[in-house]
């Protein structure tokens, strides 16, 4: 089932369940112009969160209105595989691990 213009959900990558949230919309930074949105994702059961952390969009860069996220499954399980290739070890402890995707989506 797809989780397009939600704000939360579960994905099953691998056949292991992960949950996610939008963890915050892109918005202004004084100090360092737009920022991106970052999704929060945890294995079910296991203590260790990935933030992860995207590029503004461009049409808030180009001055343009904001529109609708779109989030979905296929993006977050991409999310979820980058983040274990990356280094992202969910069943360990310790603070969220924070991984910033490319304008590619990568």
């Amino acid at each position: 089932m797809s989780n397009i213009r939600s704000n939360a959900g579960t994905v099953t990558v691998d056949g292991t369940l992960y949950d996610w949230r939008l963890e915050r919309e892109p918005q202004w930074s004084d100090a360092d112009g737009w920022k991106g949105m970052t999704i929060s994702l945890l294995e079910q059961d296991c203590r260790r969160e990935a933030l992860m952390e995207f590029p503004a969009p461009k049409r808030l860069l180009k001055g343009l209105p904001r529109g609708r996220l779109q989030i979905d499954d296929p993006t977050v399980s991409r999310c979820v595989r980058a983040a274990l290739v990356a280094g992202w070890e969910p069943t360990s402890r310790g603070k969220p691990m924070v991984f910033t995707v490319d304008a590619e989506g990568n």
